[in-house]
């Protein structure tokens, strides 16, 4: 009769006897991952949110995932009110996330050992475990990487960062439910078996290991404690309410404004306000004065008539110009004034800015579309996300979107989007388009 033998485990990590720390253990996994249960299903739901106020499924323009399937399943038109709901979002969606990052840290650093188990699969139950690990541990990593990297605006990966975003988005929320329903009754265990008080009063000489677990997370021969495990809340709850006070202030705006000082970028300062920030300069934007003066530009008016079967923005039978306006036709306009933020996907946002232009509605309907399907805004910017976009009929219809021509009582500079830009309310800041070539009425 023979038996099967177990391969000795490589030296180093893969022996359980390498990991000494006398804090690691159930309870304290436990309780990071309770924060984690806390955190990222919010930051799952504002992500998608975001999205959502795309409009991707009003135009391939706005659409960077064509290829989404079922995962738009709840994609809706995204409203004009509140103003300040996707500033709200984003804020929260971009800080929160940020602040996650200590807690993702260290709750790694709690889990090191289950890492290198040897041997890496003992059952197919193991297995399961293992696989949503791994979904969990590399989609963690790639969504807080590409995000950090979009807030810095910081495009070092291969492809899109939308689809890229999205896809690992549902790929690790898929693996985060499913490991959270398998560790879910020893989290509850592990919970139950210390108390929170207890562990906070607990000082550093008098720190000692949990019990042995099956988990292998409790160290064998655990070394002499260098922290306890309220050190340890501590620091991680410490970092991670840094980090949120050091960059929270980029969305209140505000005197908070001058604390973010982790705030990515998009805090140059133009124009008579000093607190009015500038994401995208002309330069940057390849737009030069010269196509601005009031000899080179004209806004043009166009209509789209679209078929009926291929709906509001694909099929089109014809494009026609209507009509061609000088910026000193525009101010001739009646002009209205609006209060409104401008809120961009990575996570910064203005204060309420005074606008002053030409209602959208009014620029409907001297075209002859009263009640357009949609509209296509088109840059003197050549390319990139911020060149061109489409608004819904009731974006283009709301009492508060304008093509701004001043703001804060001053004309607009050229890197605010001088001679002209849109301003819809609870919209993108990618959306707003800066140095409006044209805008096209589709019906």
């Amino acid at each position: 009769m023979t038996t099967k033998t177990r391969l000795p485990a490589p030296p180093g990590p893969f022996r359980e006897s390498f990991w000494r720390s006398p804090v690691r253990g159930p309870w304290l996994t436990s309780v990071l991952g309770l924060l984690l249960l806390a955190g990222i299903p919010v930051m799952f739901v504002t992500g998608l949110l975001s999205y959502a106020a795309y409009n991707p499924d009003l135009a391939l323009v706005n659409d960077e995932t064509p290829d989404k399937g079922l995962l738009g399943f709840y994609l809706f038109s995204w409203p004009t009110h509140p103003v300040w709901l996707y500033r709200l979002n984003q804020g929260t969606h971009v800080t929160l996330g940020l602040m996650l990052v200590p807690i993702v840290l260290f709750k790694l650093w709690s889990v090191l050992p289950k890492l290198f188990e040897w041997p890496p699969v003992r059952s197919l139950a193991h297995l399961l475990e293992r696989v949503t690990l791994a979904a969990v541990v590399g989609g963690i990593i790639f969504e807080l990487v590409t995000g950090i990297l979009n807030i810095q605006t910081y495009y070092k990966f291969p492809g899109n960062f939308y689809p890229l975003h999205l896809y690992g988005a549902w790929v690790f929320f898929a693996g985060f439910v499913a490991h959270a329903a398998i560790k879910m009754p020893a989290l509850v265990r592990s919970l139950r078996g210390h108390s929170m008080i207890d562990v906070l009063r607990t000082n550093l000489k008098d720190t000692r290991p949990e019990p042995l677990d099956a988990g292998g997370l409790v160290a064998l021969r655990p070394g002499p404690p260098t922290i306890s495990r309220r050190g340890v809340l501590a620091f991680a709850g410490g970092a991670s309410a840094l980090v949120g006070l050091l960059s929270v202030g980029q969305s209140l705006g505000g005197p908070f404004r001058k604390t973010a000082l982790l705030a990515p970028h998009g805090q140059e300062l133009a124009g008579a306000n000093p607190d009015f920030q500038v994401n995208m300069t002309a330069r940057d934007a390849g737009v030069m004065a010269a196509q601005t003066t009031a000899d080179t530009w004209r806004l043009t008016l166009l209509t789209e008539h679209v078929t009926p079967a291929a709906g509001p923005v694909a099929g089109t039978d014809t494009v026609k110009s209507v009509t061609t306006l000088t910026r000193a036709d525009l101010l001739r306009m009646e002009q209205h004034t609006v209060s409104l933020p401008i809120a961009c996907v990575e996570g910064w946002s203005t204060d309420n800015q005074t606008w002053t232009g030409v209602r959208l509605s009014d620029l409907a309907r001297l075209a002859g579309v009263p009640q357009p399907l949609s509209m296509l805004t088109r840059s003197l910017q050549r390319g990139g996300a911020f060149s061109r976009a489409v608004m819904s009929v009731e974006q283009v219809m709301a009492a508060d979107s304008l093509l701004a021509l001043r703001v804060n009582g001053a004309d607009l500079t050229l890197d605010h989007g001088y001679p002209a830009r849109v301003i819809v309310p609870d919209c993108p800041g990618v959306h707003n388009t800066k140095w409006v070539a044209s805008l096209t009425f589709r019906r």
